[in-house]
């Protein structure tokens, strides 16, 4: 079965990863940036076609009380912009777990292709 595993910063929340200019919706320069220094840092992965698992191992930064599906949004489309899925609507299984904070916050990440399914 093919899998990749990689760990990545955390994310800024979805609360501040779009910023509202007049009529339109843009992503936030917190936003931007993370999403450059993903491309930088799994640019060199495999590809992933067809349907997806995705899990999500998330250590918060600190003890705050946080959404977990804030950070969603910011990982699947850093995670699309750095080509290792063509669209992240090639997720068809998700699984996230909030676990216990360490110093500046980490995001284990699994995809894994679902064998048999296509997109």
């Amino acid at each position: 079965m093919e899998a990749l595993e990689f760990d990545l910063p955390w994310p800024p929340s979805v609360n501040n990863y779009y910023r509202h200019v007049g009529p339109r919706v843009l992503i936030s320069r917190a936003g931007r940036k993370y999403r450059t220094m993903c491309v930088s840092r799994l640019g060199g992965l495999k590809k992933l076609s067809g349907a997806v698992s995705l899990s999500l191992e998330c250590y918060p930064p600190d003890r705050r009380r946080r959404d977990l599906d804030n950070l969603l949004k910011c990982l699947q489309d850093s995670i699309t912009a750095a080509g290792v899925l063509d669209d992240d609507s090639q997720i068809r299984r998700l699984q996230m777990e909030m676990l216990e904070p360490i110093e500046g916050g980490l995001v284990h990440v699994r995809l894994e292709a679902i064998p048999g399914r296509r997109r």
